[in-house]
């Protein structure tokens, strides 16, 4: 069985986590006493670097774009994205934002956010983006067990085939180091390598281990 996704993933159908990342604190807030009685357990951060010292990482986030200290564009909310999915590439992440909607949602879903959501969103559109983005999480389990992995690239299309087999080959190299909590004996099995051709792809794509 995948180990750490699957871990996180049975500790989050029984008290599932949430990360909100967002820098006025009142909403921040009201956001967590909602999702909390939504049954949640809620971890807060206002900045980047914040959010990203929570550790373990919540698998879904919900991350306002506009964060400091660029809170007039959507550049740290961006980093932020990429960040997270850079430790833990299945994470769900909903970003929202009242910053030029769609430029920012096309980049976000470039990056690879999960949802989107536009201010002023409703509770009831935001608590739906959350329980979506958990329930998909959760069914990413079962393609685990079966050997799968969902992939989310974006590539160039004129840069031609070898940035995409990259980008694949990447992805599935970071994904599977994550699954295994970053053991490489057990992620070069899952892979059918041995360890050091894993090392050759880790020194390659600047994959740096980090264990629990």
């Amino acid at each position: 069985m995948n180990r750490h996704l699957s871990s996180a993933l049975h500790a989050a159908q029984a008290i599932p986590s949430l990360l909100i990342v967002e820098d006025d604190e009142a909403l921040a807030s009201y956001l967590a006493s909602v999702m909390e009685d939504d049954g949640f357990r809620v971890v807060c951060a206002r900045t980047r670097q914040q959010a990203l010292s929570i550790q373990p990482q919540p698998l879904v986030a919900l991350v306002d774009l506009g964060l400091p200290p660029a809170e007039n564009r959507i550049s740290e909310g961006l980093f932020l994205i990429d960040a997270l999915l850079a430790n833990e590439p299945h994470s769900k992440i909903i970003v929202i934002t009242g910053q030029d909607e769609e430029s920012a949602a096309f980049e976000a879903v470039r990056r690879g956010a999960f949802d989107f959501l536009c201010k002023p969103a409703s509770m009831d559109d935001i608590k739906a983006a959350v329980r979506r983005a958990s329930l998909f999480l959760h069914h990413e389990e079962h393609l685990s067990e079966s050997g799968e992995a969902r992939l989310h690239i974006t590539v160039r299309l004129a840069n031609g085939p070898k940035d995409s087999a990259d980008a694949v080959e990447e992805q599935i190299v970071r994904g599977t180091l994550a699954d295994t909590n970053g053991n490489v004996t057990e992620a070069a099995r899952r892979l059918g390598l041995v360890r050091e051709n894993l090392y050759y792809y880790l020194k390659k794509y600047g994959i740096q281990l980090h264990r629990a």
